[in-house]
C-alpha cells in the first residue's frame, strides 16, 4: 500500500460509526466468530469452513470479494486479519480510498507514473488528484458459485491510465480453503503435534476484454494482491531473496517508497530480509524479480503465530510494473514482492490502523484480446508453540525463529 500523509490523516479523522455495541471489553482483540459476526452485520459476508470446523475463512463480496479474516481454531479462535471496523460499519463511503481492511484483497497495478491508473489523464501526481479506482475500492465483484470451501467472483470493468489508454477487463477470482492434507502437502511434511493450521489460496485471473492487445509504450495492467495483518512489537515479516552481487542481481531492497528505513528495523542479509511489522513507524521495502523468491511471510513472536505467504513466480526475466507517483524513467522497473509497515502519518495524528501488510503482484501482462494471466497468492497461517512452529519456518522461509526473533534490535520497540 502507498497512501500519502494527507489521505492518511483525512481517513483517521473521517466521520465513521463507532466500533459495534459492545462487542469486546476495551483492549481485547475480537474471536473470528466476532468478527465474522459484526462482518455479516454490515455486509454479504460469506464463511467458508472445513470438514473440522476450526479452519474458517470469511469472504465479502462487496469488497472485490475480499478475505476479510480467518482462523485456525474455530469461532472462538484468534482471527488473523485486519478490520478497519469503523470503515465497514459507515453507511458512507469518503475520497481516494475506503480502507476496509482484509488479508487478501485484489488491486490493479500500477498506481502512479505515465501508465498509473489511480490518477486521471494529465493530472499531477499528488494526493487532491489521487483515486483508488472504484472497481478495486467501492463496487462489488459478483458471487456466480458457492461451495462449502470455495467461493468464485468475476466482474467486468473499464479503466484509463494516466496516458489516456483504456482497458476493458475481465476479472475472475476464486477463494478456496485449504484442507488440512492440503496444507501438508504444501509443507512437504506432517504438521507438528500443537500446531493448528487455516490455508487459503486465491486465484486472481485478469482478462484483456477489449479489441486491442496491452503494449509496453501505451501500458499494461498488473496483479496486486495485499494482505492486512495485525502488528504486534514482536512481530517481524521475513522476505527470503536470491543471494548474489548486485551487479548482476540488482539491490537486495527498494526502500525508497517512504524514504530510508532506519537500521534497527531493516536488516538485509544474503539470502533474506527482515523488517519490522510493529505498526509503529510507517515504511514499505520492496524485491524485484532477480532477487524475489516466491514466497515471503512473518513471525509474531508474541502471539505465537506464523505466517506464510507464497505464490507462483515466473522466471525473472519478467517485468514488473512500477507504481511510484513520478514520471518514470523505467515504468516496467517494479517490484514483485512488498512489505508495509503502518504508523502515525504525522507527529500527533493516529495510525490509520495499526497493520502491516504482505503483498505480491503479477508481471507486466501484454495481453491480446481474450487473453489472460492467473496470479495465485496462498496464506498459510500457524498457531503453536515456537519448538514446534520452528520446522514449518525453516521450510518455508529459510530460518530458525531464533534468528528471526533476534534479527532486529528491539530496545524501542
Amino acid at each position: 500500500m502507498r497512501i500519502p500523509s494527507p489521505v492518511l490523516a483525512l481517513i483517521a479523522f473521517a466521520p465513521a460509526c463507532a466500533a459495534p455495541d459492545g462487542m469486546t471489553s476495551p483492549g481485547r482483540e475480537r474471536t473470528y466468530g466476532e468478527d465474522r459476526d459484526f462482518l455479516a452485520a454490515h455486509a454479504d459476508c460469506i464463511e467458508l469452513v472445513d470438514a473440522t470446523g476450526r479452519a474458517r475463512v470469511a469472504v465479502v463480496g462487496a469488497y472485490q470479494g475480499r478475505v476479510m479474516t480467518s482462523t485456525a481454531r474455530g469461532e472462538g479462535g484468534r482471527s488473523h486479519g485486519f478490520i478497519r471496523y469503523e470503515a465497514v460499519a459507515s453507511p458512507s463511503t469518503v475520497p481516494h480510498i475506503n480502507v476496509y481492511g482484509g488479508e487478501d484483497r485484489f488491486w490493479l497495478g500500477p498506481e502512479g507514473g505515465q501508465f498509473g491508473l489511480f490518477f486521471a489523464p494529465g493530472d499531477p501526481f499528488d494526493f487532491a488528484h489521487w483515486q483508488t479506482p472504484a472497481v478495486i475500492d467501492t463496487e462489488p465483484f459478483e458471487l456466480v458459485e458457492r461451495a462449502a470451501r470455495h467461493a468464485r467472483f468475476t466482474r467486468i470493468a473499464e479503466l484509463r491510465n494516466w496516458s489516456g489508454t483504456r482497458f476493458t477487463v475481465r476479472i475472475d477470482r476464486t477463494v478456496r480453503l485449504l484442507d488440512g492434507a492440503e496444507i501438508e502437502g504444501l509443507l512437504g511434511i506432517a504438521l507438528p503435534a500443537g500446531v493448528d493450521a487455516v490455508g487459503f489460496a486465491t486465484d486472481n485471473t485478469l482478462t484483456n476484454d477489449g479489441a486491442a492487445p496491452w503494449r509496453k509504450d501505451t501500458g499494461q495492467l498488473s496483479i496486486w494482491i495485499l494482505g492486512m495483518l495485525k502488528p504486534s512489537p514482536r512481530t517481524t515479516v521475513v522476505v527470503p531473496i536470491r543471494p548474489g552481487p548486485e551487479d548482476r542481481l540488482g539491490p537486495k531492497v527498494n526502500d525508497r517508497y517512504f524514504g530510508e528505513v532506519p537500521e534497527d528495523r531493516l536488516v538485509a542479509r544474503d539470502d533474506v530480509l527482515f523488517f519490522a511489522g510493529d505498526g509503529r513507524l510507517r515504511g514499505k521495502i520492496g524485491v524485484g524479480p532477480r532477487r524475489a523468491q516466491p514466497r515471503l511471510g512473518s513471525y509474531d513472536a508474541e502471539r505465537g503465530v506464523l505466517t506464510v505467504v507464497q505464490f507462483n513466480l515466473p522466471p525473472d526475466t519478467a517485468e514488473y510494473v512500477d507504481s511510484m507517483w513520478e514520471m518514470q524513467a523505467d515504468p516496467y522497473g517494479g517490484d514483485v514482492v512488498n512489505s508495509y509497515n503502518d504508523g502515525p502519518p504525522a507527529p500527533g495524528v493516529p495510525p490509520l490502523g495499526p497493520f502491516y501488510e504482505l503483498e505480491t503482484s503479477s508481471p507486466a501482462l501484454a495481453l491480446d484480446p481474450g487473453g489472460s494471466f492467473t496470479h495465485t497468492s496462498t496464506t498459510l497461517h500457524f498457531e503453536g508453540p515456537p519448538e514446534a512452529l520452528d520446522p514449518i519456518a525453516r521450510i518455508c522461509l529459510g530460518v530458525d525463529l531464533a534468528t528471526i526473533t533476534s534479527a532486529l534490535p528491539r530496545a524501542d520497540r
